[in-house]
């Protein structure tokens, strides 16, 4: 299973907003660019990078996302806001190896499926969900759209990954939802990164006693940048 170290974008800044508000936002660094390469040089195989900004005002840190993707040789994935094909024409021909729509799932299922064609092997769908229920905008808005059945609907259209988060488990430290995320993998049939609450390295390996439902991948970010375990060891633990 991949580990992969999240840096979330606001105002230039690395940040970790807990369950989504933005009033519990904890500053970890100055400098994208200068996280991306520690996160490499302390061997990350892929980074999920995600731009606040564009995800809850709409307001865009293309230049900041382009530094960092230029910044790395290993693969970056880039969410946060993404609307429009536009959006994932850009971040792919800036070097980005995977782009993730999430609210255009639910308000332009259009550009999803058009994305899709284009690029089927580099979008995701990221499928975050509060007590079972879809979120949308930045997290803002809970839908009354099952995240199981927007998973199946996704599906088909061609998609072939999925990111869930627990928004309610995401930036606390209290263990991923494992069973909704088995649930999510065995519903739909589709590989599935995991995202929300990783707290500790016995959390990855319960997320590892999962793979073989289709979790691949999982996205650790809080726990990593307060140290509660190097990335060598989440690696190591999830392998």
């Amino acid at each position: 299973m991949l580990v992969m170290p999240a840096i979330d974008v606001r105002g230039g800044k690395v940040v970790r907003l807990k369950q989504g508000r933005l009033q519990d936002e904890t500053v970890y660094g100055t400098d994208p660019v200068e996280a991306a390469r520690r996160w490499e040089s302390q061997g990350a195989a892929r980074l999920h990078v995600v731009d606040l900004d564009a995800a809850i005002a709409g307001a865009r840190q293309l230049d900041v996302l382009a530094a960092v993707i230029e910044a790395v040789d290993v693969p970056v994935e880039v969410g946060g806001g993404l609307r429009a094909l536009e959006d994932a024409r850009r971040y792919l021909e800036q070097g980005a190896d995977r782009v993730i729509f999430g609210t255009a799932a639910v308000a332009s299922p259009e550009v999803v499926q058009a994305a899709v064609e284009q690029w089927p092997e580099a979008v995701a769908v990221a499928l975050d969900a509060k007590d079972g229920r879809v979120a949308v905008a930045g997290w803002q808005e809970v839908t009354r759209l099952a995240a199981t059945e927007l998973g199946a609907r996704v599906k088909d259209w061609g998609v072939r990954r999925l990111q869930y988060t627990d928004v309610a488990r995401d930036g606390g430290l209290t263990g991923p939802n494992l069973p909704a995320t088995e649930r999510l993998a065995r519903h739909t049939g589709l590989r599935i990164t995991a995202g929300g609450g990783v707290s500790t390295l016995e959390d990855l390996r319960a997320l590892r006693g999962l793979e073989e439902a289709g979790v691949d991948e999982v996205i650790v970010g809080r726990a990593l940048y307060e140290g509660r375990f190097t990335l060598a060891e989440a690696v190591e633990a999830a392998r």
